[in-house]
């Protein structure tokens, strides 16, 4: 948030002026509006938009909160290389596109630049009075939240390795108000996590397990709501080294369904939600070293469930499954992990969405997608039928990690559904996690997918 702050202040004589319309749905008073704009732009003390041919452009946005959201974005791009810092708004919107319309423009201003020597100097503060104070600072916090997921995916590993996380999820704990319990190599051996130890046992940084909670003295659940993030730091592939050209380069991204949890704790927290929410953070680097896991062993997990390793580049599925079957221990209401699990998700349905299955009521799934609708990180849902479960078989243990080469995203799921026994969702973001390319005001590299879906989904909760 460095770049980006808001108030419900106006000040008109230091700040240039945005108009924003939204939900006018006639065209005369779209046009009479457009009218008054332009007129009052003439004032100094107000900022409007030229095309190539100087003709006054407004900035507009659609019912659809997505458009409103790239609107924002489209903004920020065009405003950018100007120097200006103040801007008020004055709209027409409805709440809720007026905020995602500055949700837009708070993403857009993202930017990871601590390894740079020249920062980037713009910062905008943007003032309405169409937006309550309240309303304010919770849109400050999720947006402060997401990037915090996207600085955890973006940092390189020699920074953040397992050790590291651990500390950084602590200070972030400290600052927005929910606790954190580490477990040390030593005490994850006295556990037999065998998932995550065999997965670590190629690399010379040692893992950890970290347990996340926020509990409100005013929560509506009795029974914890538990979320499990996938903490890969780094993936090589393990033995099984990546095949796939130019795909390494991003692999510190293989922890960004924990930086989803982790970030969605810092907007629960930072907002005071009446709700109790634990987090489980299994957290390792896969690497080719020391004496690294080989296909055809075989782990014993901590459910005591034995897998036979096939591929030591499903190494997610096999952390997050000690994560899950610890998650029986705290008798929860439900569980959601997500996780970058599969490349067959990104294959499926790349990055404009998100991929997502389990054994929940359609109630808890639908309340989950109309979430994902409403921040437009869409789940797409896929079966569970039996017949899948035939790939998982193995000759030498009770289950293989692999799967077959077919309905890659499915198996995996199917893999994880053998560690729980209560209401529980996958949501793989393997598509949407990390991009190459800049993709609106989500950006490039580290999107902080997840944590506006998990907040909205959360919040939504409190209320009924």
């Amino acid at each position: 948030m460095e770049h980006f702050s808001i108030s419900n202040k106006l000040d008109s004589k230091t700040a240039n002026t945005i108009y924003f319309l939204s939900n006018l749905k006639a065209k005369n008073n779209l046009d009479a509006y457009q009218v008054k704009a332009i007129k009052s732009a003439k004032d100094k003390n107000f900022f409007h938009f030229t095309n190539e041919k100087g003709t006054t452009v407004i900035v507009k946005a659609e019912e659809q909160l997505e458009k409103c959201r790239k609107s924002g974005e489209q903004l920020y791009k065009l405003a950018s290389g100007l120097a200006l810092q103040n801007w008020n708004i004055n709209s027409t919107a409805s709440k809720e596109g007026l905020f995602a319309f500055i949700e837009g423009i708070g993403l857009s201003s993202y930017a990871f630049e601590k390894y740079k020597a020249k920062k980037i100097a713009k910062k905008i503060n943007l003032h309405t009075t169409d937006i309550a104070k309240a309303d304010m600072n919770e849109l400050v916090n999720i947006i402060a939240s997401t990037c915090i997921a996207r600085t955890l995916v973006n940092e390189p590993h020699s920074f953040l390795n397992a050790q590291q996380y651990s500390k950084e999820i602590k200070r972030l704990g400290k600052q927005y108000g929910f606790n954190l319990k580490v477990w040390e190599k030593e005490r994850i051996i006295k556990e037999k996590m065998g998932g995550i130890l065999g997965v670590n046992k190629g690399s010379i940084q040692e893992p950890t397990f970290n347990i996340l909670e926020y509990k409100s003295s005013k929560a509506v659940n009795s029974q914890p709501i538990v979320l499990v993030g996938k903490g890969v730091m780094y993936d090589t592939g393990g033995l099984s080294l990546k095949p796939t050209a130019n795909s390494m380069d991003m692999m510190k991204s293989d922890m960004g369904g924990s930086a989803a949890v982790v970030g969605a704790f810092c907007a629960i927290a930072g907002q005071n939600l009446p709700i109790h929410v634990i987090g489980l953070i299994p957290a390792t680097d896969n690497r080719p070293g020391l004496d690294a896991i080989a296909p055809g062993d075989v782990l014993t997990m901590y459910s005591g469930k034995t897998v036979e390793v096939l591929n030591t580049d499903a190494e997610g599925r096999l952390v997050l499954a000690d994560a899950l079957h610890y998650a029986k221990k705290l008798k929860p209401e439900f569980v959601i992990d997500l996780a970058t699990l599969t490349g067959a998700a990104a294959r499926a349905i790349g990055p404009a969405g998100v991929a997502c299955m389990g054994n929940a009521s359609d109630t808890l799934k639908n309340q989950l997608k109309q979430s994902g609708e409403a921040v437009h990180e869409r789940l797409v849902e896929f079966p569970m039928w039996e017949e899948y479960e035939t790939m998982l078989k193995s000759e030498i243990a009770d289950i293989n990690n692999l799967g077959g080469a077919f309905a890659g995203q499915t198996t995996a799921g199917m893999f994880l559904q053998h560690f729980v026994d209560y209401p529980w969702m996958h949501i793989d973001i393997a598509g949407a996690a990390f991009l190459k390319s800049p993709d609106s005001y989500r950006g490039k590299n580290g999107t902080g997918v997840g944590v506006r879906l998990l907040y909205n989904f959360i919040k939504n909760r409190t209320k009924n």
